[in-house]
């Protein structure tokens, strides 16, 4: 199991990293009871002209097992990924998949329409669809060019 050993130094640092930020923003997204968390999935942020899209690496979590709140402008997502009953008699020679509870919290980069938000889950991954609130769709100005 030596292998498993090496990751505690990383979700140390990515401990640390997160007290940073937290501390540089001044406000703190994670709750305390969800400071022993011991893995996050990975998350993709994107925005497109009306919505902002998040999309959550969550393999073998069901949708019942999972989340989702909105509040201040975060995008908070919780879950639980629950280790199959059978292995607890198997002897594992590596260990590398993450069980047990998750939490990520995503600061939006605009505001949105909270009564309009989508959730999706197909595949192991989460996607959350976050309509923009009207004033904070762009506008694009056309130029005109004086020949």
């Amino acid at each position: 199991m030596t292998e498993v050993m090496v990751w505690r130094p990383l979700q140390e640092l990515k401990r640390e990293m997160d007290r940073i930020w937290q501390e540089f923003f001044g406000k703190t997204y994670v709750p305390e009871k969800w400071e022993g968390v011991e893995w996050a999935p990975a998350v993709d942020v994107s925005e497109t002209d009306d919505a902002v899209i998040v999309k959550v690496d969550v393999p073998g979590v069901k949708p019942e097992d999972m989340e989702i709140s909105l509040s201040d402008n975060v995008l908070v997502i919780k879950g639980e990924k629950k280790r199959e009953e059978e292995e607890k008699k198997e002897n594992f020679y590596r260990m590398e998949r993450y069980y047990g509870s998750f939490m990520r919290a995503i600061q939006l980069p605009c505001e949105v329409q909270e009564d309009k938000v989508e959730a999706r889950y197909k595949d192991g991954v989460l996607k959350i669809v976050l309509p923009k609130k009207p004033e904070e769709v762009k506008k694009v100005i056309k130029i005109n060019v004086e020949k």
